[in-house]
């Protein structure tokens, strides 16, 4: 019989599957060093915590409120970044205009947004103004690159042949925007979600992750404290898997494609 090689991807998962095992043996080695929960507690005792949180209706209120609110404010983000690009592409003034709102809005740290958006927003809305901040200029920049890279040759084709605007998006502006919209995605998806819930510990709105934290802290539950960061990455994670599904699921639809 021959030898069933394994295949690239097999082993990139089994790589990061390893590199991950490393880690939480590196924690747990820590954990029983250190040998006091309130400072570092074990990766056993954190996914517990979590379970026994994920018995509880009140988890399920904290999620789904911080994880709407991150994600509409994402989802703004993302259609205004490819809105804003596109009309920077097509006209240069807009480009030299938005440049030093962008470049602000990427210099100011989130603490300072937060505290001065306090003044305006109410702390139920912040985690969604902060996370559409964060991400904005990200999807902006990507998509604009994207645009921009549009192969010049095939444009001139296009008007020669007066191919209509929507033909010519779906032919050519979109394979050239789509693969860096996807890395804005995946590069602004995490910062997403930390913004929003550093948003939501200073705001303490409720039924959020962020009060959750605040919570946690206060009463030196540390064991809860890792229990909900576990959860924030568990989040993050499924939720940057389903909105890449989606978008390479759009660009498959437009280039006519079968998903």
């Amino acid at each position: 019989m021959k030898a069933t090689s394994t295949s690239p991807k097999a082993k990139d998962k089994l790589l990061r599957l390893g590199a991950v095992l490393f880690w939480l043996l590196i924690w747990q080695l820590g954990s029983m060093a250190v040998d006091q929960e309130i400072l570092l507690v074990s990766p056993v005792s954190a996914c517990a915590t979590l379970i026994r949180l994920m018995g509880e209706g009140s988890f399920y209120q904290a999620v789904f409120g911080s994880f709407g609110r991150i994600l509409a404010g994402f989802a703004l983000s993302a259609l205004l970044g490819v809105l804003l690009a596109a009309l920077s592409c097509a006209f240069f003034p807009v480009r030299v205009l938005l440049r030093p709102l962008l470049s602000t809005i990427k210099a100011t740290p989130v603490a300072s947004i937060v505290i001065l958006a306090l003044i305006w927003i109410r702390s139920t809305n912040l985690s969604i103004f902060i996370s559409f901040l964060m991400v904005l200029p990200i999807v902006y920049e990507n998509v604009l690159r994207g645009l921009d890279s549009a192969d010049p040759k095939l444009l001139e084709m296009a008007r020669v042949f007066r191919l209509p605007f929507a033909g010519r998006v779906r032919a050519i502006y979109a394979p050239s925007a789509f693969p860096l919209l996807l890395t804005a995605v995946r590069l602004s998806l995490g910062m997403c979600w930390k913004a929003g819930i550093a948003a939501e510990v200073i705001a303490q709105p409720r039924n959020s992750i962020g009060s959750a934290l605040q919570q946690a802290k206060l009463f030196f539950a540390t064991p809860e404290m890792f229990a909900w960061t576990l959860a924030i990455i568990l989040l993050s994670v499924g939720l940057e898997k389903l909105v890449v599904l989606l978008i390479t699921a759009i660009q498959r639809r437009m280039e006519g494609e079968k998903c």
